[in-house]
């Protein structure tokens, strides 16, 4: 029974099987005035029954008609092009027109996927296309659907290949190795090229060695002087390392949607392409999310898994709705960050009240560390304000938008007069500003 209820699921009349009985119908209706005419219905009925009969065991005579597979990168990068091939093996005796379905994660709401093509007997052919996902998480792929029709292209076999698959969306990796080029193009990585920035005192620990004329006293390493009788000091090499943050606010002004793409993902994929050349540039990279509580918060290090850790962290990360509280920053990063260290923050800014709350906060951070402050310019209402006038209304509208772009871009310069490193950009170049106010500041020696 099972056997017969797949074999009615998987068949399907085409319409040429309507038009043929409609035909022999018409045929047979004409007997009635001429009724010579009758046989030749019956005929053509009886031809029709072996002709179904005919494509019924072409396309059912062999269970398995296609081997089939479907490859794609085990981690898809969140808002590119990402390729997926399928592999279909014509396994049959038979030339066969196929129409292919594959279905595709829910998330990407495509409901009219189809790509047609025709296989001969034998005949293995690759097929591919693009999926962009808009968002991070599970992506879950169904069955592959093939529907096939021969020659006589009176019924139609539905196919059902390959088992479900689950495949992650990360944050951009294709971002990531893109950057990643051009930054290692454009500054030398070699030893001695970068200025080291000695503020006070450095903290990588080299050796103990005996006191000499004009070593800092507060080296001194008073047990290893009792052990020896003589003053010993701690020596310290310069830290070529430093510690840069990629600090994201994750609250409801990060949901604004630019391209399909919210800010906060926005963000998310700048900080792996960031955390990547900080770490090839021999820095430590580390992480902070937060909106009206903390979110991660991964210390700033140098290991070999420290970028995968902080991958996995953006992936699992999720904006939230509530007003992000700038003062509790302050405080974590007080508590966490001791070493001054560059401070990436990632945060949006829509009016000058809400502005003037974050400025003190973000003031004290500048006094501590060097902050850079990352501010997304409203695209859409930049072009809003480029538009023709049609109407009355047009004019309310565009000086307003003005208004609100005039408040933004006063902002950034308000931050900058106070001594505040700023970038202010559409989102769509934020990877390549960041990624070269990053090269600008190690190359200046800043950092």
């Amino acid at each position: 029974m099972r056997r017969v209820g797949d074999f009615i699921s998987n068949l399907h009349l085409k319409p040429r099987f309507f038009i043929s009985w409609a035909a022999v119908v018409v045929v047979m209706g004409m007997a009635y005035v001429y009724p010579w005419l009758m046989l030749v219905a019956w005929g053509l009925c009886g031809l029709l029954l072996v002709l179904i009969v005919a494509d019924i065991f072409m396309q059912f005579g062999t269970e398995q008609v296609f081997e089939a597979s479907r490859t794609m990168a085990r981690m898809l990068s969140l808002h590119d092009p990402n390729p997926v091939q399928l592999r279909i093996h014509n396994l049959s005796k038979y030339a066969l027109q196929c129409e292919i379905r594959d279905e595709l994660p829910t998330q990407l709401q495509v409901l009219d996927f189809v790509q047609h093509g025709q296989l001969k007997p034998q005949e293995e052919r690759e097929y591919s296309y693009h999926i962009r996902p808009m968002e991070r998480g599970e992506y879950h792929f169904g069955k592959l659907n093939i529907l096939t029709t021969t020659a006589l292209g009176l019924i139609q076999r539905r196919h059902r290949l390959l088992d479900p698959v689950m495949v992650p969306v990360f944050p951009s990796v294709i971002q990531m190795r893109h950057y990643d080029l051009m930054a290692f193009s454009q500054v030398s990585t070699q030893e001695g090229i970068k200025k080291v920035r000695r503020v006070g005192h450095s903290y990588e620990f080299d050796r103990i060695k005996s006191y000499v004329m004009g070593d800092d006293i507060r080296s001194i390493n008073w047990k290893a002087t009792g052990r020896r009788s003589s003053l010993m000091v701690n020596q310290y090499e310069d830290e070529r390392a430093q510690q840069i943050y990629c600090v994201l606010e994750k609250g409801r002004s990060m949901h604004m949607p630019f391209d399909g793409l919210s800010l906060f993902d926005y963000a998310v994929n700048t900080s792996l392409v960031l955390t990547n050349i900080a770490l090839k540039k021999h820095d430590k990279a580390g992480l902070i999310t937060f909106s009206d509580r903390l979110g991660s918060t991964i210390k700033a290090e140098r290991t070999s898994k420290q970028l995968k850790i902080i991958m996995n962290s953006l992936y699992h990360e999720k904006a939230r709705e509530k007003e992000s509280n700038f003062d509790m920053l302050y405080h974590a990063l007080k508590n966490m960050v001791q070493q001054r260290s560059l401070i990436l923050l990632f945060m949006n800014v829509e009016s000058e009240i809400s502005m003037n709350r974050r400025l003190p906060v973000l003031r004290k951070i500048a006094r501590r560390h060097l902050l850079v402050v990352i501010m997304f310019e409203n695209t859409e209402l930049t072009a809003y304000t480029g538009q023709k006038v049609l109407k009355v209304n047009d004019i309310y509208g565009q000086t307003i938008a003005r208004k609100m772009s005039h408040e933004k871009i006063s902002m950034v310069r308000k931050m900058r007069k106070m001594g505040i490193q700023t970038i202010y950009t559409a989102p769509s170049d934020l990877s390549m500003k960041t990624v070269n106010k990053y090269l600008e500041l190690k190359g200046k020696g800043l950092i």
